[in-house]
């Protein structure tokens, strides 16, 4: 089948409503933001643009967001770097457990990896006042400091540099290697000459990652950030946002507008280090590097598993401890643990009851439409060859490349005032959350759909049309059952990760319109601590029964399209 062949009628009508979706909820909002920052209300005026450029707080913003997102992208690709070398090249047991232990982080949202911590460190710890090691009363948290910011982005974002580099790692070559150290090339000769320079474009695509997923997150900053007047900027539009004032809506444009840019220099220049350090095997490797640990794998193994309790288990205790005892600063013990708290936010209080309808509907709806649209639009794309098609890939792509505040802060520019000819309002409802959760996770169902697809052979569905099966005929008889489970992947993917958002939620809700992030946040924010860490508990164990589910199912989804699975030990 030529991937130039002409399109039939019912391809060429699925494709341009895939269009529409996709200019709809990615690309159009992301182009109303980049004309509000120099347009506002569609007349242009360098007002808004020039007072956001003169103003000290933007700057300092921004410094903070260099300055966090830089050292939290240092801290992951070291800690990430570390547990892909070991877990792809060495002998470690275990490898299976330890993969789903480390990428746990990644599948539990910031703010509540920010809140675990919180409720870890300070005087009014409930764990810590268990064991009589909390603080003396009136010290504050160190929690609370760019250190403690600098130090969670690291961690919630080392499972990104691990994926990564763990790959990169198994595509260093044994034979090449050996043949090196034949040369006479010692350990140091051998890592400057052969491995560093194999393994430089996966270091600079996990740097690049992780820097941009720090940049982009809201979660962290807010909760340790905003309460020390400590402001990044996303936290920044969060509060402009706040102001209400007249000129609010092009102030936050044009600050998200900087984020992006950012984000897209951050991202050329990741690419350009990658196209002048790229390096390729000029014949295929056969078996990988291995580096056997010796009487050192017991010490490794429990280093390893150590970091896994310091960065995961003990700030989950200290989230835990918090949720049972009655009332803030109150030590956990036989006499003051609680479920109270698991009562009140599950059976009692309105607010968090919807907010689970809503984050479970939400979730869902989004995981279901996005998997039955990244079908057609991976089949068009990969198969058919449609250059449309391709292109509308590159545009669902950009709003999960970005940070999630800019296509929020589009998401308002496009919605707020009543859609043309249908007079309907999405701001302030579900329907702007949902479209919002469309354009941004887009990206999540399709790549592995797409990546079946290029997988596979077409001839299959050549056949089927030679055999007089029409488009809808072949999607539901060859392709549905064919990449289904590359589409179920995807759509367990997005549910979690829009289970429990924040980002985008935070600045597009409105009563009667929360989500569980929503409420964990405004929880802590309005003193609730040991609500907040209840509701942040259950959010927890949605993460792992979802992921424990999906890793007992593993053997119906294609090798690493479930993250936290390791397909050399476990599958």
């Amino acid at each position: 089948m030529s991937r130039t062949a002409r399109l039939t009628p019912p391809e060429a009508a699925v494709l341009w409503a895939l269009a529409l979706l996709v200019v709809a909820v990615a690309a159009w909002p992301l182009l109303r933001l980049a004309m509000e920052a120099v347009a506002p209300g569609g007349t242009l005026d360098s007002g808004p643009l020039r007072e956001a450029l003169d103003s000290r707080s933007t700057w300092r913003a921004t410094r903070r967001s260099l300055e966090t997102s830089a050292v939290g992208m240092v801290g992951a690709v070291l800690l990430g770097g570390l547990f892909a070398f070991l877990v792809a090249l060495t002998d470690i047991r275990g490898r299976a457990a330890l993969v789903f232990a480390f990428m746990l982080p990644m599948m539990i949202p910031p703010h509540v990896t920010a809140l675990a911590w919180i409720q870890l460190f300070g005087p009014s710890s409930a764990l810590l006042n268990a064991i009589g090691l909390a603080p003396p009363i009136g010290a504050p948290n160190p929690i609370y400091s760019p250190g403690g910011i600098m130090l969670l982005l690291s961690i919630q974002h080392a499972p990104l540099a691990f994926l990564v580099l763990r790959a990169a790692f198994r595509q260093v070559p044994r034979e090449l290697v050996e043949a090196a150290r034949l040369s006479g090339a010692g350990p140091f000769g051998l890592a400057g000459r052969v491995v560093i320079p194999m393994l430089a474009p996966a270091v600079i695509a996990a740097a690049g990652l992780s820097f941009v997923s720090a940049l982009g997150n809201f979660g962290i900053p807010a909760l340790l950030g905003i309460p020390q007047s400590y402001y990044v900027l996303p936290t920044l539009i969060y509060r402009r946002l706040a102001s209400f004032g007249p000129s609010v809506i092009a102030d936050a444009a044009v600050l998200a507008l900087l984020i992006g840019l950012i984000g897209v220099i951050a991202l050329l220049a990741q690419s350009w280090l990658s196209r002048r350090m790229e390096s390729r095997l000029t014949s295929r490797p056969g078996a990988i590097l291995h580096v056997p640990l010796g009487r050192w794998r017991p010490a490794v193994e429990a280093g390893l598993w150590a970091i896994i309790v310091a960065i995961l288990v003990i700030p989950l205790a200290g989230l835990v401890a918090m949720s049972l005892v009655p009332a803030y600063g109150v030590g956990l013990g036989l006499s003051t643990v609680t479920l109270d708290n698991f009562a009140e936010v599950m059976f009692r209080q309105q607010a968090p009851l919807r907010a689970f309808a809503n984050s479970t509907g939400l979730a869902l709806l989004a995981a279901l439409v996005l998997a039955a649209l990244a079908l057609p639009l991976g089949y068009l794309q990969v198969w058919r060859g449609s250059r449309i098609a391709n292109w509308l890939t590159y545009a669902a792509e950009a709003p999960y490349a970005l940070p999630g505040v800019v296509l929020a802060i589009a998401m308002i520019l496009v919605f707020l005032k009543p859609l043309p000819l249908l007079d309907l309002t999405l701001y302030g409802t579900l329907g702007i959350i949902f479209a919002a959760y469309l354009g941004r996770f887009f990206a999540l169902a399709l790549r592995p759909v797409a990546a079946g697809f290029a997988q596979a052979d077409p001839r299959l569905d050549e056949a089927a049309r030679l055999a007089g099966a029409g488009f809808w005929l072949r999607l539901r008889a060859v392709l549905a059952p064919l990449f289904g489970p590359m589409a179920a992947a995807g759509a367990i993917l997005v549910f979690m990760t829009a289970f429990n958002e924040l980002t985008v939620s935070a600045l597009l809700w409105s009563s009667g319109t929360e989500t569980i992030g929503v409420v964990i946040f405004n929880y802590e924010d309005g003193g609730y601590s040991v609500l907040s860490s209840a509701m942040a508990v259950l959010a927890v164990v949605a993460v792992l029964v979802i992921m424990l589910a999906a890793q007992a199912a593993r053997r119906l989804f294609p090798p690493g399209v479930l993250p936290w699975t390791d397909d050399r030990d476990g599958r």
